[in-house]
């Protein structure tokens, strides 16, 4: 039970506290006074729930921070659970058990990441969380009314939603979402869920269609492609035996070419010897004439040398005579006989000696003068012939140096080369008709040449360009239809390939999805079946959570003291019905009083609490409970209050928090603990009774 709570600026209240007894407690006051504050004091201290807008919403206006401390005993055991909060938003909380000794803290925070969780230990003490408690201990405004007014389907929307069955909505569209999200695992995995092996069976029979279809196709133009490529292989052996004669043919055409070049330039080296032997004959041809006659002149001009040197000797003595005759012929004039008698000695003689005689002498000088011009004469003559001898000399050596200058030795050598000269002169006129034969026998490199290009003539006899070229085209074009005969092959191989690949996919896809197809039914069944609010299990679990209230529901009655002794609960179609029974017959609900319809009320919502075990609080909040009732149905409500005072002291006591604005039914009332709340300046004010 709870036996304390502590609010410190906390809603509307600055500084409450309020204890509890066993039994009903009331909360009176005007509305806004306070009294809700109660309720989200109570679970947020528990559990952080509440059922304002926002954590900050919880501290009073004006204050810093704001906290809800609440005390309660289960099972002899005292505990307290205390949270604030700051204007931040920040919050701080502690559960504690209280002993007689010790305050012995048990957990404190939020911290879920670390395993630390306030609320986790407070919902195992408790037995209930916070959504389970809001429906097993508290009754909000208009509820307990609703429990007996509500239309039979409207009933059995609030049994659904106090015994859980509205939960299997949520876990139905959970199984929706497994199901859902296995299909999409299964679509990334292989592309298709459950709902497409239609789809892919037709899409399997399609790709065997076009694979039994192509094969034959495949098989035909195999046959076609053998035949074409062994007549291409034939072409191409012929074209292989072919196509070296292009090349010898080319090498024919290279090969006449390079013998025309060769003779050209041959014939221009021969012209070119012969002009050159025919020089050299030119120049040689008087040569040896001249050179073998070089000895003699060259004897003779020793001889006419020698007469020269002779005839100068011979002159120059005459020479020498005639200065001596000029001296003599001079001392003669001197020496003239006069009377006959000597100059000298002036002895008589008869005449001088004709070496004194001057006529005698200029006789002498004259033969001399004479015979001195003839000898220069005689050395005129030998120079003009040796000027001639040195002409013819020179000649001579000038024919040595030219016979050197050809190597030309003695006159069969000059013979030989006016031989060879008259045979190369013989071969020129040859070449001019243009005949390779003949051409071929200018020398024996043009004879290798020309025995090339008759082997060449020979190896390429009979062969034709022309035919050559269209053997080439024919078999390109083979080439090419069996190209694409190999394309069309390799298109079609790869279809069958591929359609291969998409059948074996696609039946193992088909294999695969039919056993998610299988699961899905299951999943499917179980979703119908269990998680189905009109399933079955749904329909067994409402089945015993009516039989359970009605037995509940009806001992409840009995304590209240009132004519109805047994309620049971039913379920029909989508409707629940209400019947009422007294000792000796069945009561319709509309037949009853206000006071029996409140008691019923109760009796119904202490029934639904006990179905889900109620909490370890054994605590019933009643919000508002009078809203909507007329004085008859008030008055009804205090007198069975009045009857949970009783209830309470059983041996398993209920607390039961009832908050009302209706102060005056409460006057001669036989419930004795009464709070009233009233709203001032400072806060709720809270005052008992």
């Amino acid at each position: 039970m709870i036996t304390t709570i502590e609010l410190g600026d906390f809603l509307a209240h600055s500084n409450t506290k309020i204890k509890f007894e066993n039994g009903v407690t009331v909360f009176v006051g005007d509305n806004g006074a306070g009294k809700s504050s109660i309720i989200d004091a109570i679970t947020f201290a528990l559990f952080g729930q509440h059922t304002r807008k926002s954590n900050k919403g919880l501290i009073k206006r004006g204050a810093n921070q704001g906290f809800a401390k609440v005390g309660f005993s289960i099972s002899g055991k005292n505990y307290e659970a205390v949270r604030k909060i700051d204007s931040k938003g920040s919050l701080s909380a502690k559960f504690s058990e209280i002993t007689k000794e010790d305050r012995i803290e048990i957990a404190a925070g939020e911290r879920k990441q670390f395993g630390e969780s306030m609320t986790n230990e407070v919902e195992k003490v408790i037995g209930l969380d916070f959504e389970k408690l809001k429906i097993a201990s508290i009754v909000q405004q208009g509820e307990l009314n609703a429990i007996i007014n509500a239309k039979p389907k409207e009933f059995k929307e609030l049994l659904n939603a106090i015994i859980g069955i509205d939960k299997l909505d949520i876990a139905s569209e959970a199984m929706k979402m497994v199901n859902k999200e296995f299909r999409g695992k299964i679509r990334e995995k292989i592309g298709y869920d459950d709902t497409h092996i239609e789809i892919l069976s037709h899409e399997l029979e399609k790709n065997q269609k076009e694979v039994e279809d192509a094969k034959p196709e495949k098989n035909q133009l195999e046959i076609k492609q053998n035949q074409l490529q062994k007549e291409v292989d034939s072409l191409r052996d012929k074209v292989e035996t072919e196509s070296p004669k292009i090349d010898k043919i080319n090498q024919l055409e290279l090969r006449k070419k390079e013998l025309l070049t060769y003779a050209k330039e041959a014939i221009h080296e021969i012209k070119r010897e012969i002009s050159e032997n025919e020089r050299k004959i030119h120049d040689c041809k008087d040569c040896f004439e001249h050179a073998n006659l070089k000895e003699d002149l060259e004897l003779k001009i020793q001889k006419i040398d020698q007469a020269i040197e002779d005839t100068l000797k011979k002159i120059q003595e005459m020479t020498i005579q005639t200065a001596s005759l000029k001296e003599k012929q001079l001392l003669a004039s001197k020496l003239q006989l006069k009377d006959n008698k000597c100059p000298v000695c002036d002895s008589h003689v008869e005449k001088l000696n004709p070496l004194f005689q001057e006529d005698h002498l200029k006789n002498e000088l004259t033969t001399l003068e004479h015979e001195i011009i003839e000898k220069g004469k005689e050395r005129d003559m030998y120079n003009q012939k040796k000027e001639d001898f040195l002409h013819k000399v020179q000649n001579a050596r000038d024919a040595e140096a030219t016979l050197r200058a050809h190597s030309i030795t003695n006159k069969e050598e000059l013979e030989k080369i006016q031989k060879e000269v008259e045979i190369k002169k013989q071969k020129i006129p040859l070449t001019n008709n243009g005949s390779l034969l003949e051409i071929s026998q200018i020398d024996t490199h043009a004879k290798m040449i020309f025995e090339s290009i008759c082997k060449l003539e020979s190896e390429t006899e009979g062969f034709d360009e022309n035919e050559f070229a269209k053997l080439k085209r024919l078999v390109a074009e083979k080439q090419n239809y069996l190209s694409g005969i190999h394309q069309q092959i390799g298109a079609i191989s790869e279809k069958i390939t591929k359609s291969e690949e998409q059948i074996e996919k696609i039946q193992n896809s088909i294999s695969e999805l039919i056993t998610v197809k299988e699961y899905i039914v299951k999943l499917d069944e179980i979703q119908l079946n269990i998680f189905s609010r009109d399933g079955p299990v749904a329909t067994s679990l409402r089945s015993w959570a009516l039989n359970t209230i009605s037995v509940k529901t009806s001992e409840y009655l009995t304590l209240l003291n009132t004519k109805i002794q047994r309620i049971t609960l039913s379920e029909k179609a989508r409707d629940i019905s209400i019947t009422c029974y007294s000792k000796s017959e069945m009561l319709d609900l509309e037949s009853l009083s206000g006071g029996e319809k409140v008691s019923v009320a109760l009796a119904l919502r202490l029934g639904m609490a006990s179905l889900l075990g109620a909490s370890n609080l054994n605590l019933m909040i009643l919000d508002e409970p009078t809203t909507h009732l007329d004085a008859e149905r008030k008055k009804s409500l205090v007198g069975v209050l009045s009857q949970l005072s009783e209830i309470s002291n059983s041996q398993t006591p209920m607390q039961f928090l009832i908050i009302t604005h209706d102060t005056e039914i409460f006057e001669d009332s036989s419930v004795e603990q009464i709070y009233k709340f009233e709203s001032t300046e400072q806060g709720s004010l809270v005052t008992a009774l």
